[in-house]
C-alpha cells in the first residue's frame, strides 16, 4: 500500500505537468483545428526564461514563473501572427508543415546563442525541499505539493475564464463556428491570439514545474515533453479541456507505474496508450466523434 501511494503521488505530480502542456494543444486545436507542433518548445522557453530571471534578477518562485508564462505567451502571439495566420485559409497540410518548421527553428536557434548553447544547465532550487510522511514511508515533498497546487490554481483560473467571462464565451463561439461568431461581432483574430497566449503561458508554467522536479534543462527538453503532452491531449480527447486534464493525469500515472515495473517501459508507455486509443476510441476518452453534416 505504501509503495502504491508513493507511486500515485509521483504519477499525479508528473500528470499535472502533462495536463498543463496538453491544454495548449487542445485549446489551439479546438479553435482553429491546428496541431501546433511548436507548442512543446514553449515549455523549454519558459524554463530558460525562469532560469535567466532567477540568475540575473535574483527573484523567487512567483516572479520566475510569471516571467516564464509571459515571455512564451507574447512570443506565441508573434508566431501566430507571422506564421499561422497567413495560412489559415490554406490547406491544413501547409499549416502543419509550418508548425513543424517553427518547432525546428525554436529548438535550434537558441543553440547558436552563446549564453544558452546546446549544453545542459542546472535549474536553480526555488522551493526548499521538505518531506511530509503520509502513511508509513510514503511521503510527499514540497516540490510535489507546489506542482499540484500551482497546476490546480491555473486550471481553475482557465475554467473560470472559459466558462464565466466574455472572452471565454467568445472562445467557445469561435470554436463552434468561426464564421457565425464573426457575423455576431466577435473579433476572431483577437480570440485566436488570446488562445495562443493562454496555451503558451500554461506551457511555460509547465516548463518551470518540470524543471523544479527534474532540475536539468536544455534546448531540446520541450521535444519529449511536448510529445507526451500531445499524446495526453489525444488520450483525453483533443479539443476538450477536461479531456486534456484527464489525459495528462492518466499519462503521468501510467508512465510512473510502468517505470516501476521495468525502468525502460515508461518511455514507451505513452505510445502504447496512443495506439490503443486510436484503435478503440479515436476521439479520446472525453472527446466527441465528429458529426457528418448533410
Amino acid at each position: 500500500m505504501e509503495q502504491f501511494i508513493q507511486l500515485l503521488i509521483y504519477g499525479v505530480q508528473l500528470g499535472v505537468i502533462y495536463a498543463l502542456i496538453a491544454l495548449g494543444y487542445t485549446m489551439v486545436y479546438g479553435i482553429i483545428n491546428l496541431i501546433n507542433f511548436a507548442h512543446g518548445d514553449f515549455v523549454m522557453i519558459g524554463a530558460f526564461t525562469a532560469f535567466f530571471t532567477v540568475n540575473l534578477a535574483g527573484v523567487g518562485f512567483f516572479p520566475a514563473i510569471l516571467a516564464a508564462m509571459l515571455f512564451p505567451a507574447v512570443l506565441s502571439i508573434l508566431i501566430e501572427r507571422l506564421a499561422y495566420r497567413p495560412l489559415r485559409d490554406k490547406p491544413r497540410l501547409s499549416a502543419l508543415i509550418t508548425a513543424i518548421g517553427v518547432s525546428i527553428f525554436l529548438e535550434n536557434f537558441p543553440r547558436m546563442i552563446p549564453f544558452i548553447g546546446p549544453n545542459f544547465r542546472r535549474f536553480p532550487e526555488l522551493i526548499p525541499m521538505r518531506h511530509f510522511y503520509l502513511l508509513g514511508n510514503a511521503s510527499i515533498n514540497t516540490i510535489q505539493i507546489t506542482n499540484i497546487a500551482a497546476s490546480s490554481v491555473l486550471l481553475v483560473f482557465l475554467i473560470f475564464l472559459v466558462q464565466c467571462t466574455k472572452v471565454g464565451r467568445a472562445m467557445r463561439a469561435v470554436a463552434y463556428n468561426k464564421d457565425a461568431a464573426a457575423l455576431m461581432g466577435v473579433d476572431v483574430n483577437r480570440i485566436i491570439s488570446i488562445t495562443f497566449f493562454i496555451g503558451a503561458a500554461l506551457a511555460g508554467a509547465g516548463g518551470v514545474l518540470y524543471s523544479l522536479t527534474y532540475p536539468m534543462i536544455d534546448v531540446l527538453m520541450g521535444v519529449w515533453l511536448g510529445t507526451k503532452a500531445f499524446i495526453a491531449a489525444v488520450f483525453g480527447g483533443i479539443g476538450s479541456i477536461p479531456g486534456a486534464v484527464l489525459g495528462g493525469l492518466l499519462m503521468g500515472i501510467i508512465e510512473v507505474f510502468a517505470t516501476a515495473v521495468y525502468s525502460e517501459l515508461g518511455y514507451g508507455s505513452g505510445f502504447v496508450v496512443l495506439i490503443l486509443v486510436l484503435l478503440f476510441r479515436p476521439s479520446g476518452l472525453l472527446g466527441k466523434a465528429p458529426l457528418d453534416k448533410v
